[in-house]
């Protein structure tokens, strides 16, 4: 049981690492750092395409490693 739940955390987590690598990043260099705060909180838009869809698979695949790492840890 160890075996494949040791397994399936490291699909889970090599996958979590994509999706969230094939993101696009939120803001654009040193002005993005600055004033990405503030845009967050006056205006959030709402990822449309691929986005959401990556956006929703990372939540997932987050949930999925969690709860693995713990159901892992339990038996271990």
């Amino acid at each position: 049981m160890e075996q494949i739940l040791s397994v399936l955390l490291v699909i889970v987590a090599i996958l979590l690492i994509t999706v969230v690598l094939l993101q696009s990043g939120r803001s654009a260099g040193l002005s993005g750092a600055i004033s990405g705060g503030a845009e967050q909180m006056v205006g959030k838009q709402k990822a449309r395409g691929l986005e959401a869809v990556l956006s929703r698979a990372t939540v997932v695949l987050g949930v999925l490693f969690f709860g693995f790492a713990l159901w892992l840890g339990y038996f271990m």
